[in-house]
């Protein structure tokens, strides 16, 4: 069997590479940040420990909501009760559960309760279907609330108004709004090119908000020769601080409405950091600062900005900073320079501390033999990864990342816009553009959710293919964002022929203005010329240049999959069993646009979903199983529904809402989990029948 296997593996190369080792990969550098004239950071290991601080602190939350309360289990979000939400359409309502439960706010997620899309015939996607849910299982967050002030530091909590608590409610009482996507690994996440499912967060940072150029009025506030100045800023390969600036003012994960980066500044920085929380002596982060009562650090997150940042970012006197920088939300003295600026060094903390956490020893990233295949592999997991390769997980699953979302890591990937078969409005496969690695796998009919299909708040497309179609349409100026889109490279250039489909004709064709950089073969770099782009683009269906964008996500890690259930952009699978058959079958529903070239259905034998399975538990490190450094953490109590069920909740909270239940979680050492609590659980382990 290990022969059969060894030659699948190489028989498979056709279908892509076995993806390489993470050992050696380098977290993609922010020019600037650490580095130049004049870095950004002036002590790194400070600015870790503020980003760790950052990132497990309640009192970040209005609620007692940390960035950690939806990713303390293996960088991912294990909670089951008050986890639904219901999804993203406009008037959107609960509905009952496959168990037969109520749903809803406060409900108990059971294991009876997945998949939520039931076929009568596991292997056949148009088979009978026996149940159907547009609900999410995301995330609990916040309660609805506007602001009235950022508390008196007695608790975490901020001082806000009830506000709409909408579905999110049982017999009049407001219980946790819910996200209405579910919530994936921040471990590895370093090395995305965009972040979030729709990869609204820009790879650039612009020291405010998600979205990079996109926003005109972005800036910091600099402090240099005497002068106060407001100052465009553009950080490249910083989508982890673009996406770590979105959820702490978000009214549904973790903020009452209202708030801004700099309230936030005003409530934290002279608060003891985690000062409502126990620290490990033995942290490998935070143990040298933490305070000699156990609850917190001995510094103030102000002490913290001051020893990690240059000072030309906080040291203006506040004398001239509050002439300038805005005022409170609910008034009170004008920002200062550090304050106006906490959005910035949010950020930057939190993506230095999240660019520790690289999952880079698995089995899979052992020693290998000369075919690629890890020499510790026994037999079932070396035909689970010949079945990868085989199968075309790989194609997507690419590079040592195992996510087609980290162009520049996985040298194969030469364009962010690509050309490959789509489903057509007719059920056949057409050559469609997409962006690269973001898909449409018809996990839910394509209108439910946008994906990468969405706008941004300024009405740009969140997509680099809607963008490049303007460019070719006659409009070089029309991209907000950078990318690089080459013909040549694509799946199917525009050239050629390619999956059955004739090319464009040469009289159709202009010169690719990419140019020819790193194509294989040179006459490929070609593009339709602008009047094509615009007389296909008018076609309702995209005549010959369809888009694949919308419903499409992106593609994440499968590192630690084994640990991060439930499963895809709206937590609708348990296991990964459930996973496997779902690609088995070729996904849940056939929308148009979804990806037709790989997702066709593979009908493989249950012994090779099997062998799949067994491989994808090879991709789990064992620092991360048992939380050893740099997977170590804080304690933090994490909100877990309300006290009641889903039929009635105690109202014993405040301002009517119902009373929170928490997930207590104890601070863990470098060396990690004891044994007495044993090592983190998959979803299906823990999660009720």
């Amino acid at each position: 069997m290990i022969l059969l296997a060894t030659a699948m593996v190489r028989d498979a190369r056709a279908h892509g590479d076995v993806p390489g080792s993470l050992q050696g990969v380098e977290v993609p550098k922010v020019p600037g940040l650490l580095s130049g004239h004049a870095p950004i950071v002036h002590n790194r290991a400070k600015a870790i420990a503020l980003g760790k601080a950052l990132f497990w602190d309640m009192q970040v939350g209005s609620d007692g909501m940390a960035c950690a309360s939806c990713h303390f289990h293996a960088g991912a979000d294990a909670r089951v009760k008050n986890q639904l939400s219901p999804g993203r359409a406009a008037n959107a309502t609960f509905g009952l559960t496959a168990s037969g439960g109520m749903g809803g706010s406060n409900y108990t997620l059971r294991l009876s309760d997945f998949p939520f899309h039931r076929l009568d015939d596991v292997s056949i996607i148009d088979s009978t279907v026996l149940f159907d849910s547009d609900d999410v299982a995301g995330s609990g967050g916040a309660f609805a609330g506007v602001l009235r002030g950022g508390g008196d530091g007695s608790t975490p909590f901020d001082d806000c108004t009830p506000g709409d608590a909408g579905e999110f409610t049982i017999n009049g009482l407001a219980t946790r709004a819910v996200t209405s996507r579910n919530a994936p690994s921040v471990i590895g996440a370093a090395f995305n090119r965009r972040s979030f499912w729709d990869g609204r967060a820009n790879a650039v940072f612009n020291g405010v908000n998600p979205y990079g150029d996109r926003d005109p009025s972005a800036g910091v506030w600099m402090w240099r020769a005497g002068r106060l100045r407001h100052k465009r800023l553009r950080l490249q390969n910083a989508s982890l601080a673009s996406q770590a600036v979105q959820p702490p003012l978000d009214p549904t994960e973790m903020s009452c409405s209202g708030r801004t980066f700099p309230d936030l500044g005003r409530k934290l920085l002279r608060r003891r950091a985690l000062q409502f929380q126990a620290v490990h002596p033995a942290d490998g982060v935070l143990g040298p600062y933490r305070a000699p009562a156990g609850k917190g650090l001995r510094r103030t997150y102000a002490s913290l900005v001051r020893a990690a940042f240059d000072r030309r970012f906080w040291a203006a006197p506040s004398r001239v900073a509050r002439g300038q920088v805005g005022t409170p939300t609910v008034g009170g003295a004008p920002f200062d320079q550090m304050e106006a600026n906490f959005a910035f060094f949010f950020g930057l903390a939190v993506q230095l501390y999240e660019s520790t956490l690289i999952a880079d020893q698995t089995p899979f990233d052992g020693a290998r033999g000369t075919d690629g295949v890890p020499v510790a592999f026994d037999d079932q997991q070396r035909r689970g990864l010949a079945a990868f390769v085989d199968l075309h997980c790989a194609q997507c699953h690419r590079g040592p990342t195992l996510s087609g979302s980290t162009f520049g890591i996985d040298p194969a990937a030469l364009t962010e816009v690509d050309r490959k078969p789509l489903r057509g409005s007719g059920g056949e496969m057409v050559l469609g553009l997409v962006d690269t690695g973001f898909i449409n796998t018809g996990v839910v009919p394509r209108d439910a959710d946008p994906g990468i299909g969405g706008s941004d708040p300024f009405g740009n497309p969140l997509s680099f293919t809607a963008q490049y179609l303007a460019v070719l349409a006659g409009g070089p100026t029309a991209a907000v964002d950078d990318f690089v889109a080459r013909s040549c490279a694509m799946s199917a250039p525009f050239a050629v022929t390619a999956f059955g489909q004739p090319p464009f004709p040469s009289t159709d064709l202009v010169d690719d203005p990419a140019g020819t950089t790193a194509c294989t073969a040179p006459r490929w770099a070609a593009v339709p010329s602008p009047s094509i782009v615009a007389a296909e683009s008018a076609q309702s269906d995209g005549g010959r240049l369809p888009l694949g964008v919308q419903g499409a996500f992106k593609v994440p890690s499968l590192r630690n999959v084994e640990l991060t259930g439930p499963y895809m952009h709206n937590g609708g699978m348990a296991t990964l069993d459930e996973v496997v058959e779902f690609y088995n079958r070729g996904g849940n529903f056939a929308s148009l646009g979804k990806d037709a070239e790989f997702l066709f259905g593979i009908g493989a034998a249950p012994d090779l979903r099997a062998d799949l399975v067994a491989f994808l538990r090879t991709l789990t490190d064992e620092r991360v199983r048992w939380e050893r450094a740099p997977f170590d953490h804080p304690a933090l109590s994490i909100p877990h529904g309300h006290v009641g069920d889903e039929h009635a909740v105690d109202g014993a909270g405040r301002d009517g809402r119902a009373a929170t239940e928490y997930l207590e979680v104890p601070a863990v050492p470098a060396s990690g989990r004891s044994a007495a609590d044993g090592p983190l659980l998959a979803f299906d382990a823990q999660a009720p029948p």
